[in-house]
């Protein structure tokens, strides 16, 4: 069956349409369709969101709460048939989809929900009344690596800001997002305060971005895809918020602990076939330490061989496409052919199931600044390591990137590690260990994007700002 848009509430047919398959990545075989749509298709959706945003932007925050923790509650209800169609749309193991991809997307919300209670949205600041509005209609494009995730931040935040949205999921992992649409029908949500158009970049992304009645523009994905959504958006002068790629990199202090510090770059940059833009797939080591933690990171690696993500004990799925794979294989092919050292995985692929997008998760060393993979995003389990000489070296080489969108510090001294965490120009750091925490801003700085997700600066992000002059002794009448 071909699912077709949901647009002012409805689900729309899909009969005589050009459609676009999904593809489960880890055999071949085709999982669902949906409409391929275009720019009327566009024109349609957006003004819907136009026409509801009046009321929308004028209801209590209260009910925009409301209609969010029910949005949350249905993610709930339908978490195993969500987390079973995100791992036949893009290859994530079925225990990693309901704990990493349906779980934190409920999370994501119920952190975005405590942002919007403690808002505070009209204020005295000087002698003016600064009142925080919602930016408008939001076109929200949202990536396939960690799609529900994403639309959650977008689409929750958005709606709880007061905006209304045009959403156009990734066209690689698109089923999710109608079953996003299935619980927002069942929910109530007024009609046309979200909007879902399927559809690829050139059919859809583009003429969303460039729509005059947009008024802003939220995209996750790539660094290249990115600067184009920019420039696209700069022709009506849209607020733009961008989540781009990332190379970051996990330095290891030799007091660092070498079994635990292993375990959790290893987990940073093979979990979700590496599929994370906020992969740790640099790791800089000190030298007196190099030989030892190689060792131990080549017999960690045999616990994330490739398996059917459909089985409950794989570690490390496919890949999202035979395309991505293709990519993959070539960056691994270039870094063999700089003289990078080959220490697991490469180019060599036993496939768990027939026709699968599988990528061995590979490690190299001896990984030089002058290496392509030192710099380039792989978007694949491929974790590069290179040695060290001094801590201000490691820094240096972890800020060598024009990317800044997460990284690490490992040290049994967590006071040391957090001098070194704020030396390194990157939005997020983790120390020892520490993962995402979506209550707390997540962005990038450089070319890894503008603007932040999650909690209340993500929230924050759908808000204008108004200055009233010689109204601030007005504040209590109007709050």
């Amino acid at each position: 069956m071909i699912i077709g848009h949901d647009i002012a509430g409805i689900r729309e047919g899909a009969e005589g349409r050009r459609s676009i398959d999904v593809v489960n990545p880890a055999n071949g075989s085709i999982v669902g369709a949906v409409v391929a749509g275009d720019s009327e298709d566009v024109d349609r959706a957006v003004a819907a969101a136009v026409a509801a945003f009046d009321a929308w932007s004028t209801r209590p925050m209260s009910q925009r709460i409301a209609h969010v923790e029910a949005l949350a509650e249905g993610l709930a209800r339908h978490r195993e048939r969500l987390a079973a169609t995100l791992s036949a749309e893009m290859g994530s193991p079925i225990a990693f989809s309901r704990a990493a991809q349906v779980e934190v997307a409920i999370a994501d919300l119920a952190r975005l929900v405590d942002a919007a209670r403690s808002h505070v949205a009209r204020e005295s600041v000087s002698n003016s009344l600064v009142i925080a509005e919602p930016v408008g209609v939001v076109a929200a494009i949202t990536p396939w690596n960690f799609p529900l995730h994403q639309i959650m931040l977008k689409v929750g935040a958005a709606i709880l800001a007061g905006c209304t949205v045009v959403l156009k999921p990734s066209e690689v992992a698109p089923l999710n997002a109608a079953l996003v649409g299935d619980i927002l029908r069942e929910i109530d949500l007024p009609a046309g305060v979200v909007n879902i158009v399927h559809g690829d970049g050139a059919g859809v992304g583009s003429a969303l971005v460039t729509h005059p009645a947009v008024d802003m523009v939220t995209f996750t994905g790539s660094r290249s895809v990115g600067e184009g959504v920019a420039r696209a958006a700069a022709a009506t002068i849209k607020k733009v918020a961008l989540e781009l790629g990332g190379k970051s990199a996990a330095i290891v202090l030799e007091d660092a602990p070498i079994e635990e510090s292993v375990d959790s770059v290893l987990a940073s940059c093979f979990a979700n076939a590496g599929q994370t833009c906020a992969a740790q797939t640099r790791v800089l080591v000190p030298a007196s330490l190099l030989d030892a933690w190689q060792d131990a990171a080549v017999r960690a690696t045999a616990g994330w061989a490739p398996g059917d993500p459909a089985d409950e004990s794989t570690a490390t799925g496919p890949v999202a496409s035979g395309l991505q794979r293709d990519r993959v294989r070539a960056h691994i092919e270039t870094a063999i052919d700089q003289g990078a050292r080959l220490l697991a995985g490469g180019l060599d692929i036993v496939e768990p199931t027939a026709g699968g997008a599988y990528v061995q998760p590979t490690i190299f060393t001896d990984v030089t600044p002058e290496m392509r993979i030192f710099h380039e995003e792989v978007f694949g389990p491929v974790l590069t390591i290179t040695p060290y000489a001094t801590v201000d070296e490691a820094v240096d080489l972890a800020n060598d990137s024009v990317y800044g969108l997460s990284g690490g510090v490992w040290s049994s001294d967590p006071r040391r590690a957090l001098d070194v965490a704020l030396r390194m120009r990157t939005g997020t750091v983790g120390i020892n260990g520490a993962g995402l925490d979506v209550g707390a801003p997540f962005g990038g700085y450089k070319q890894s994007g503008i603007g932040r997700e999650c909690g209340v600066h993500g929230f924050e992000e759908f808000l204008e700002l108004k200055s009233v002059m010689g109204a601030a002794a007005l504040i209590d009448d109007h709050s």
